[in-house]
């Protein structure tokens, strides 16, 4: 049963489904722009914490119209996500208000400038919206139906702009949950290891441009009110051009670390508000790496970590993710005695090949770990647990396959987890290089070990990539399991002469049966398990072979007369090559 309230020419207020919906809330911004939100919260009078999002994705857009493939894997596989809720209020990527509003929450969803039912110019995770992001928080902080404490908590877009936004400090921002979502919008997000990646051109032509303000008439209805998604008003083609960024375009313009992406990015320093940050182990390519640099570079101290496997939009919604989430929520933002402040700084869902096991560390990374060096044998493509005695060296084409180097079979059971890392010391025929770095794990037959990883449902253990030219180090911030590149010099390879390079792979977990194989792939090109899988979702234009869709493969930014050249790794005891594990002895 509705019962309306209220309604005048721009805001309807509902009671349905214990809540009350307040439709369409204006909310002004610093230069007179009005964002629109709506609000869930309970049908009674009082105040109550706030949940809040802001972000592109169309507030009116349902999970099961704007996601159908995703949807049904998820509650397929996982009936709790439906359990318990009507559905109707189901949106990608934030909470759903029907599972928080009955515990006392007040639920906001803001479309971001630009996007759905809020007018203005689109650029995504600009300052602009930064700025815009902290005066919604401080605008529901002051709400008559606001306790005064918000919290932020949503999946990938909307975690990743809460680092940014954390950085502004805004007076009302008590708490927040990043549920895979990335940091540095240069090392997480667009340029991995400085090599252009496509995903975000792609991504927003498929889920932002879909949902721009001004589609009107020529976009989606709400299948809970009837209202038009993204506006009343019906833009042309060019007025809608007019009214965004280039936004692939713009990330190729800036190929080094520079202000562009350091305006999208958090200054770790001043990251005071206490948060959960949660991680994917299959999240290479945007999902991982910055929930896990949170931990180790955010100034405040009461910061959790928690990381688990499955696609990255499945275990917010299930009854372990919001559980988790409410206990932290209800902590900093009711001030209840649920024994938070006892809850061990990192939660690992520890990934075996046909389970994960729940364990609670004190630190990350894990203080007990044996960092393990295997060393590149070139002579029989082997990792080998000693240093390599003689010299040697290991030519391919960087558009080919590139060279795997395989251990012997393991003699126990093995825990890798953690951040890893390889040097490797190479030449090119060209002046400059591309590495593609994939650490696997073989079954005792040498069928490869993957996992349903963030998006791929064939993802490998773990990735890490470098542009050859990009080799300069930060010292400060490097250490030699997790090196950092500065991205702010091109270095140009001299044709044939040998470089040293240290190379960030991005931290995994996985516990590899005894008579298993560990190895470690050097290539030129994205790693792909099959040439054709099958395996696609509505929201991305790329067939799923394992990188999901965080390719690397715009030949603007790998010209081939510089990256399709051969390239050769060099091997010895002059030119120690090895990649560095994480291994955890047994407690």
């Amino acid at each position: 049963m509705t019962l309306v309230i209220a309604m005048n020419s721009a805001q309807k207020i509902d009671i349905r489904d214990g809540m009350q919906i307040d439709w369409d809330v204006p909310i002004t911004m610093d230069d007179g722009l009005i964002l629109r939100a709506d609000v869930f919260r309970p049908p009674r009078h009082g105040r109550f914490p706030v949940i809040i999002t802001y972000g592109p994705y169309a507030k009116g857009l349902a999970f099961q119209d704007g996601y159908p493939s995703a949807w049904q894997r998820m509650i397929a596989e996982h009936p709790d996500v439906a359990y318990g809720s009507s559905n109707l209020y189901q949106n990608w990527e934030v909470v759903d208000p029907e599972k928080w509003v009955p515990d006392g929450y007040a639920c906001v969803r803001v479309d971001s400038r630009g996007a759905g039912r809020s007018p203005g110019y689109i650029d995504p995770f600009s300052p602009r919206e930064t700025k815009d992001f902290h005066d919604c928080i401080e605008w529901a902080g002051v709400q008559p139906w606001s306790n005064g404490k918000v919290g932020l908590n949503g999946i990938s877009y909307y975690g990743m702009n809460q680092w940014h936004v954390a950085t502004l400090q805004p007076p009302h921002l008590t708490a927040m949950c990043i549920w895979e979502g990335a940091a540095d919008w240069y090392r997480d997000m667009t340029n991995h290891g400085g090599i252009l990646s496509t995903f975000f051109a792609n991504w927003y032509d498929l889920q932002v441009k879909t949902v721009q303000y001004g589609l009107g008439e020529r976009g989606p209805r709400s299948r809970v009110t009837g209202e038009l998604v993204c506006g009343d008003e019906t833009f042309s083609d060019a007025e809608l051009a007019k009214n965004r960024c280039d936004f692939g375009d713009q990330i190729l313009a800036h190929p080094l670390d520079d202000g562009y992406h350091r305006g999208r990015s958090p200054i770790w320093e001043k990251i005071t508000t206490p948060f959960l940050s949660a991680a994917n182990w299959g999240g290479q390519g945007l999902h991982a790496r910055g929930n896990f640099e949170s931990i180790v570079r955010a100034a405040v101290k009461e910061k959790w970590l928690e990381a688990h496997g499955l696609e990255h939009w499945t275990h917010f919604y299930t009854d372990y993710g919001r559980h988790l989430q409410k206990r932290f929520f209800d902590y900093f933002l009711k001030g209840e005695k649920n024994g938070w402040d006892r809850q061990p700084p990192v939660q690992l869902q520890v990934r075996h090949v046909d389970r994960f096991v729940e364990r609670h560390e004190t630190e990350w990374p894990i203080a007990r770990t044996q960092w393990t060096r295997f060393h590149l044998d070139p002579a029989a493509h082997r990792l080998e647990r000693k240093p390599v005695t003689s010299s040697g060296s290991v030519a391919y084409e960087a558009p080919g396959e590139g060279v795997t180097f395989v251990s012997a079979p393991l003699d126990e059971e093995t825990e890798i987890t953690g951040p890893l890392a390889a040097k490797l010391f190479i030449s090119s025929s060209t002046t400059d290089a591309d590495l593609f770095l994939v650490f696997r794990v073989f079954t005792p037959d040498l069928r490869e070990v993957v996992f349903m990883g963030a998006i791929d449902p064939h993802t490998p253990i773990t990735q890490g990539w470098l542009r050859a030219s990009h080799r300069k180090l930060d010292a400060k911030l490097s250490t030699e399991y997790r090196p950092y590149h500065t991205h702010d010099l091109n270095q140009p390879l001299k044709p044939g002469e040998i470089v040293e390079l240290d190379v960030e792979i991005w931290p995994t977990s996985i516990v590899v049966p005894a008579g298993h194989r560990i190895a470690l792939t050097v290539r030129g090109k994205d790693y792909e398990w099959q040439k054709t899988t099958g395996a696609r979702l509505s929201n991305f234009k790329n067939e799923l072979r394992g990188c999901g869709p965080f390719l690397h493969d715009d030949p603007r930014d790998r010209p081939a007369s510089v990256f399709g050249g051969k390239v050769t790794l060099h091997m010895g005891p002059q030119h120690g090559s090895y990649v560095l594990l994480p291994i955890i002895p047994k407690k």
